[in-house]
Order: C-alpha cells, then sequence, then structure tokens
C-alpha cells in the first residue's frame, strides 16, 4: 500500500497490511504539513537464524510500533518523539509494505537463539 504525502488525511485513518504471515495494521495521520504520524501494531510468526547453531525457527513476532514519517530531513523539534522511529522520505510516497519489510529485516539481524541453544549451555569456542 502507498500513499503520496500530499494525500494523507489529518484524521487518523487506519490501515491493514499482510504480508506472508505478518499482519501489519493500526492508523496513520498527518500532524502537520511535513510530518506523519503512524501507530501500528505488527504480528505473526517470522522464520530466523539461530546465532548460535545457524538453524532456522519460528518467532513470534508482536510488537506495537509508532513511526514519524517526515516529508523531507527530521530535526527534532519535541522531546515526545524520542520514542518513535522516524523515517525520512524524500519522493513524496509512503510506502507501508516498505516499512513492513524494513521492520521484519531488523528484527531478523538482531542475534537470536532457538530454544535447543538456550537449553544447552556450553559455550562456542571460536579459532582464529
Amino acid at each position: 500500500m502507498k500513499i503520496e504525502f500530499r494525500k494523507v488525511p489529518q484524521i487518523a485513518k487506519d490501515f491493514d497490511l499482510k504480508i506472508n504471515s505478518v499482519k501489519f495494521c493500526g492508523t496513520f495521520g498527518k500532524i502537520s504539513s511535513k510530518l506523519v504520524d503512524i501507530k501500528s501494531s505488527i504480528n505473526g510468526d517470522i522464520e530466523i537464524q539461530c546465532c548460535k547453531c545457524g538453524s532456522n525457527f519460528i518467532k513470534i513476532f508482536d510488537e506495537n510500533i509508532n513511526f514519524l514519517i517526515s516529508d523531507g530531513i527530521y530535526s527534532l523539534n519535541d522531546k515526545r518523539d524520542l520514542d518513535k522511529i522516524v523515517i525520512e522520505i524524500d519522493n513524496n510516497l509512503i510506502d507501508f509494505e516498505e516499512i513492513l519489510q524494513g521492520e521484519l529485516e531488523s528484527f531478523k539481524s538482531d542475534y537470536h537463539i532457538c530454544n535447543t541453544c538456550l537449553k544447552d549451555n556450553s559455550t562456542i569456542d571460536l579459532k582464529y
């Protein structure tokens, strides 16, 4: 789902998007001529890789995330914005699929340990 920045309404509007088994939904609305506020939740199962043994496993992703979309370069004007993820766009187009993909890739790039490795307390010795 894509929407032009200038077409974002002042009154919050609902959105709902699903990619594979992950659901991205919430509300979005313009809070100034250059800022859009997105209040969302991302829920679903994600296949990730264990950082210890390298095997793939499924982990449940369940997060409430607030975004602030800036039309151009963003400057922190309000301390209340510190708890939001700021995304700067320069093509006047808000792409909700791209936002979701970015959050999923960020989650996948973190260090995750599978249940098997959690039960095994041994450490891995790397030889260089």
